[in-house]
């Protein structure tokens, strides 16, 4: 049986996962699959009581924070588009 702790890590490692495979340019297949899993692993989360939802919006947001940087950024309003 796995702790709290561990729980949440695998599902951190099957997230970071499916966005490494996003961003490799992988096969839809294997990225719908792969965020199938994830999804499962948090409903079972949520459904069990190991996971709040929102501890599980913050690991989302953590992780793509960590992939693709921050959210928001900064624009130079003098620039031209």
């Amino acid at each position: 049986m796995q702790t709290r702790d561990e729980a949440l890590e695998e599902l951190r490692t099957m997230f970071r996962n499916v966005l490494a495979d996003s961003a490799a340019g992988g096969s839809h297949t294997r990225i719908s699959r792969g965020r199938g899993y994830v999804d499962g692993y948090m409903r079972a989360l949520l459904d069990l009581g190991i996971a709040s939802r929102a501890e599980l919006l913050q690991l989302v947001a953590s992780e793509r924070e960590r992939a693709d940087g921050p959210a928001l950024r900064t624009i130079d309003c003098g620039a031209s588009l």
